[in-house]
């Protein structure tokens, strides 16, 4: 009964581990992703607040790759220390 306890313990960890790095993974980009769908924009400009990328034609395009970058990045270093 112990030894299957603790085969089941185990594979808890290792599901809570996986489950731990995929959250990571996604925080991050839900933050940027938060961040930059608010949309700050004026009819002037005048205010310092404003997301620069709304008036350039590759902003969306930029904050996707960043957002891809972050999480290959983030992949990348949870293979590194063998949590993936």
């Amino acid at each position: 009964m112990e030894l299957y306890l603790s085969v089941v313990g185990m594979r808890t960890n290792e599901i809570m581990r996986v489950l731990t790095v995929m959250s990571s993974i996604f925080i991050p980009l839900t933050f940027v992703a938060g961040v930059y769908g608010m949309n700050f924009d004026y009819a002037d400009g005048a205010m310092p607040w404003n997301m620069p990328e709304l008036h350039r034609p590759h902003g969306y395009l930029v904050c996707v790759a960043v957002m891809l970058a972050i999480a290959i990045g983030q992949i990348i270093f949870f293979r590194r220390k063998k949590w993936l």
